[in-house]
């Protein structure tokens, strides 16, 4: 169930064993998530896939599935459908050929298999293996493998299916929550920090909860996005504060006494002009302090007013309010429990020959690439033995 990444991915290697295979979809298009990925051109993996890179309540479940089948391996299924790839920031690939050529390919893996769209299902039962009751009448198999996903992007028809599937034969998960997503603000916050500056980037490292990125971080008009901010979205919960280093390769204090001796009579905003845009430096030079020091020259400032101040650029704490949501997140944590599943395989340690993949499982990447990995990576275990 679910013609996505991982669906197609396990569909194809059952049929390597010659097995008879159905993929069932309610969406009117296979693979759309796969289409729409890093923007039409889909960031299908990493050169740098670790676990460490993962999520999950269980950090060693995923290990088994992405040793046996790795980056390097789709990269080679890649080549087989003669596609090319390119390399961008922080070891993150993307297809020459745009994401549509890799369904493409995926589904010339499927060509034996019988790939049925619009199908709602509505009731699954276990007799002699799995009685799926659905819109488009009823199915049997011996196995039955849910790849429907997270919830994340609805309007592309996205659900918890699998975690009410899971519920439903009394397997335990962990509640999808929206990740790699924009973090909103207090309407105070973004009035003080980020009114009219909708659209300004800046290189930063942010942290939440022992994880720190250092990426690209970009103001909205309701808080902050950019790759720094997607990837600490994974690990932020509510009422938890995030700290941004501003200035990631200066000690903001040390370099603001030493302008201060040679530069005494520029101004802060000047200084810090030097770093970031204009209105940027304005803004923080007016709000990161207990003044407003824009106008001040760093000879007029005070030394333990300007030290507070580097402090706040090397350490900036803020409270997000909440994020986007599902309707922006790229993906989501939670899934159904990895203690619930065998590692090897992906089957259901209480029931034979169901088996749950992809972001059904509480097991979520980093932004670039990770997450196709771990459809790639837990699509071909569960292939292996359906």
């Amino acid at each position: 169930m679910g013609a996505g990444a991982a669906g197609l991915m396990c569909a194809a290697q059952a049929l390597k064993r010659n097995k008879s295979v159905l993929i069932l979809d309610k969406a009117n298009k296979a693979g759309k998530k796969i289409l729409i990925s890093g923007g039409g051109r889909c960031n299908f993996t990493n050169l740098n896939i670790e676990p460490q890179a993962f999520i999950s309540n269980n950090a060693h479940f995923c290990k088994s599935a992405l040793s046996r089948y790795t980056q390097w391996d789709f990269i080679a299924l890649l080549e087989s459908f003669q596609l090319t790839w390119t390399e961008k920031t922080l070891g993150q690939l993307f297809c020459d050929q745009k994401s549509s050529a890799v369904l493409r390919g995926l589904l010339s893996e499927c060509e034996d298999a019988d790939i049925e769209l619009n199908v709602e299902t509505s009731a699954i039962k276990s007799e002699q293996g799995y009685m799926l009751t659905t819109n488009n009448g009823d199915y049997q198999a011996q196995s039955l493998v849910i790849a429907t996903g997270g919830p994340s992007i609805p309007k592309m028809g996205a659900t918890d299916f699998g975690l009410q599937t899971a519920k439903q034969f009394g397997l335990k998960s962990v509640g999808f929550k929206p990740a790699l997503v924009p973090l909103t603000f207090h309407q105070h916050d973004i009035n003080n920090y980020f009114k009219d500056l909708s659209g300004l980037s800046l290189d930063a490292v942010v942290s939440c909860n022992n994880a720190s990125f250092r990426e690209g971080l970009l103001i909205t008009h309701r808080g902050l996005s950019g790759p720094a901010i997607l990837q600490i979205s994974s690990y932020w919960h509510k009422g938890d504060y995030i700290e941004i280093n501003l200035l990631p390769d200066l000690d903001a204090i040390e370099f603001l006494l030493d302008m201060q001796q040679k530069r005494g009579k520029a101004e802060l905003k000047t200084i810090l002009g030097e770093f970031f845009p204009k209105r940027l430096a304005e803004r923080f030079a007016n709000t990161l302090s207990a003044k407003k020091l824009a106008d001040t020259t760093l000879g007029e400032i005070k030394q333990h007013d300007l030290k507070a101040f580097g402090y706040c650029l090397n350490n900036w704490m803020l409270s997000p309010s909440g994020t986007e949501g599902m309707r922006t997140a790229e993906v989501c944590t939670g899934g159904v429990e990895t203690n619930e599943l065998s590692s090897k395989t992906m089957e259901s340690n209480k029931h034979p020959g169901l088996y749950f993949i992809g972001e059904t499982v509480d097991v979520t990447g980093w932004l670039g690439g990770y997450n196709f990995q771990w459809a790639w990576s837990s699509g071909w275990a569960a292939g292996q033995v359906v």
